[in-house]
């Protein structure tokens, strides 16, 4: 049941941050990391294992962990043949080719539109600028799971390529789900990759993907392999254990951000479509057992409607154990005083999407500051934003839309600052440098200007 909250109650439950290092972990992950590992352990010592093991060791490591906890065998490459890539793209049905021919044609006309532009000015005595450059080579980590994502390699490649990236890299997690298994001449059994990922990569002209998933792809990204080259940046979701990784290696390596549980908030009035409304939520709950979805409206009438038609429309989907979950623990409904109140509250929680379900989206979106991604109107609903409007799904989760963006082109560059200063200028500036040198008693930083003055 999808509970109905006063603010109040939803501020200490469904609407309260949790900061990711205070998370309960589920005693039946400590117990397989005890199996696992021989002994008590966390999931943070586990990674910390496991990066440290892959560092040093390289690809045995990666063969030793991938085996035990994937069941990965020993005789198979790491890396999928291109011959599985380009047969998964040719079996995909033709329906389902086209949408993603279609997604991948918006994502990159949108990204093409954002502006990345070098720039250099002559106002301030010489030449200063910006020059603009991509990563060079950046690792995209697309999770299998229940649910195989092939939106996720559209979403975050495509950027990457507008951007200029030249070396693209994918590591998607051999999995055990006999339907994904490629039925190919020659591919070992370890094939069980879905087949809509393959395919995807290679819509995308991404070449190089690998069989690997976990803790142990991410040190394979960050710190390289005899048989992977290391990556400048990684990008994408994935579980406890992937999330733990990037936040470990970071620094060896650039990261994308920390990707948390699926979140969305629906702010409506009493105009919106209870059915409509109940599809949303459940649609972004559906993702995973700590997914949230979360509807906040001032209209009783409507909440109560919503409720009825989220029980309705559960009976029948087929992720019903996960909705069993997601929904009465993570999500609910919230009986705001207004519209104004109801912005206030998301613009607190920051969610990862904001549906504006309400009679004027465009006036109420002027109140909201913090939001992954707002989606005006009924008709501009979330799921359109998953697969097929354009901008990237990738979104900051856990409150982080109050400091992060989604995924985009600019995530895929560095900045380099320019400087060409006249003689004229150093002259006239360099005894500034100086002043604060040694206002802060550096010395030979001091020596270093001073010998650049002009004597005469």
């Amino acid at each position: 049941m999808l509970k109905i909250y006063s603010v109040a109650e939803a501020r200490q439950s469904i609407l309260k941050r949790i900061p990711p290092d205070e998370t309960a972990v589920p005693p039946a992950m400590l117990e397989r990391l005890a199996v696992t590992f021989g002994e008590q352990i966390s999931p943070e010592d586990a990674v910390r294992r496991i990066l440290r093991d892959v560092r040093s060791r390289g690809d045995a490591a990666l063969y030793e962990w991938s085996a035990k906890l994937d069941g990965f065998p020993a005789d198979a490459a790491l890396r999928v043949p291109a011959a599985a890539l380009s047969a998964a793209l040719a079996g995909l049905d033709p329906e389902t080719r086209a949408a993603l021919e279609l997604a991948a044609e918006r994502i990159r006309e949108f990204h093409r539109r954002q502006p990345l532009t070098s720039w250099l000015t002559n106002d301030l005595g010489g030449t200063l600028g910006q020059l603009i450059r991509p990563i060079q080579r950046v690792g995209l980590y697309v999770p299998g799971g229940t649910a195989p994502l092939p939106s996720s390699v559209l979403m975050a490649a495509i950027p990457a390529q507008v951007a200029g990236v030249k070396e693209i890299v994918v590591v998607t997690p051999p999995q055990r789900m006999a339907n994904c298994k490629l039925q190919i001449t020659g591919l070992p059994d370890y094939a069980l990759i879905s087949r809509v990922i393959l395919a995807a990569c290679a819509l995308c002209g991404v070449s190089e993907v690998y069989a690997l998933g976990g803790a142990q792809a991410i040190a394979a990204l960050a710190y390289g392999s005899q048989s992977i080259p290391a990556v400048d940046k990684i990008f994408g979701p994935g579980n406890l254990f992937v999330t733990l990784a990037k936040r470990q290696v970071f620094g060896a390596v650039g990261i994308d951000g920390l990707a948390g549980p699926t979140e969305t908030v629906v702010i409506a009035d009493e105009t919106a479509k209870p059915a409509w409304v109940a599809a949303d939520l459940l649609a972004q709950a559906e993702h995973d057992v700590l997914a949230s979805a979360i509807l906040l409206t001032p209209s009783r009438g409507l909440a109560e409607k919503v409720q009825i038609e989220v029980a309705r429309q559960m009976e029948s989907l087929p992720r019903n154990q996960i909705l069993g979950q997601s929904i009465p623990n993570q999500s609910g409904i919230v009986i705001t005083q207004d519209l104004d109140e109801a912005a206030a509250l998301n613009n607190a929680y920051a969610p990862e999407h904001l549906c504006l379900a309400v009679r004027d989206p465009w006036t109420l979106s002027e109140k909201i500051n913090n939001a992954g991604g707002i989606f005006m109107g009924e008709h501009s609903f979330e799921v359109l934003g998953d697969y097929v409007a354009g901008p990237s799904h990738v979104m900051p989760t856990g409150g982080s839309a109050r400091f992060a963006s989604p995924l985009n082109t600019w995530d895929f560059v560095h900045i380099i600052s320019l400087i060409a200063l006249n003689p004229a200028t150093t002259d006239q500036i360099a005894p500034l440098a100086a002043k604060i040198a040694r206002a802060e008693g550096l010395e030979a930083h001091a020596r270093s200007a001073d010998c650049r003055v002009s004597k005469e």
